[in-house]
C-alpha cells in the first residue's frame, strides 16, 4: 500500500460501523459508539462543510480525523483560555484520528488533518485544538501531532478518567479506568507542516 493508493473522502453515516470499529480498536473500547458518533458527525458539518474524514484502501477504511467546528464542542475545565492565541470562534476541535495499525508511517494522519484544515479554513477557522493522548503507545499521538506544528500549552491529568467510569471506556494502556493525562495543544494553521 502507498499513499497513492488512498481515497481520502468526508464520513458518511453509512460509514459508522467502521470508523467506531477502527477508533475503538486504537484507542479503547467504548471510545467510540453510535450516539457518540452521529453527535460528532453533526457537529463536524457546518453548512455544507464537513470537517471529518476517513482514508480507505482497496475499499477498507485505514484512517479517520474526528474534527468540531467552532461552537459545537466544549470549552471545558480541560482547555487554558487565557492561553490561546485566538478566541474560541475561530478555533476547530481535533476530537480523534486513528490509523489502522498497518497503515502507520505512510503521512495517512497528516493527510487527513490537512483535509479537516482546509475545510476548518472554510469556515474561518485559523487554529485547532487537540487534548493530545500522552500515553499513547510510543507516544506516538504528542510525536504526530508536535511534527504538524502543533504548541503544547498545559497537561490535564486523568482527561478520560470520567468517559471510564461513567461511559463504559476501557483504556488500553491503562487496562480498564483511564489515568491517562492529555496534553493541550493548538495548532496554527499558519505554522501547519502540509505534506508535499
Amino acid at each position: 500500500m502507498s499513499q497513492y493508493d488512498l481515497t481520502v473522502r468526508p464520513i458518511t453515516a453509512a460509514d459508522s460501523a467502521a470508523v467506531i470499529d477502527l477508533a475503538n480498536r486504537v484507542h479503547g473500547d467504548n471510545y467510540l459508539n453510535e450516539a457518540s458518533l452521529t453527535a460528532l458527525l453533526e457537529g463536524g458539518t457546518e453548512g455544507s462543510v464537513k470537517l471529518n474524514y476517513l482514508a480507505e484502501h482497496a475499499g477498507r477504511i485505514v484512517g479517520i480525523r474526528l474534527t468540531l467546528a467552532p461552537g459545537n464542542w466544549s470549552v471545558d475545565d480541560a482547555c487554558t483560555v487565557e492561553r490561546w492565541p485566538l478566541p474560541a470562534s475561530r478555533i476547530c476541535y481535533f476530537k480523534c484520528a486513528a490509523v489502522d495499525e498497518q497503515a502507520r508511517g505512510m503521512g495517512i494522519g497528516k493527510k487527513l488533518l490537512q483535509h479537516s484544515i482546509n475545510a476548518a479554513k472554510q469556515i474561518g477557522c485559523q487554529a485547532g485544538l487537540a487534548h493530545i493522548w500522552m500515553q499513547s503507545p510510543n507516544n506516538s499521538a504528542y510525536e504526530y501531532f508536535s511534527r504538524c506544528g502543533g504548541v503544547l500549552i498545559n497537561r490535564h491529568p486523568d482527561r478520560w478518567l470520567q468517559a471510564s467510569l461513567n461511559d463504559g471506556y476501557h483504556c488500553i494502556v491503562c487496562d480498564g479506568v483511564c489515568h491517562c493525562e492529555a496534553g493541550e495543544m493548538m495548532l496554527s494553521f499558519d505554522s501547519f507542516d502540509s505534506p508535499a
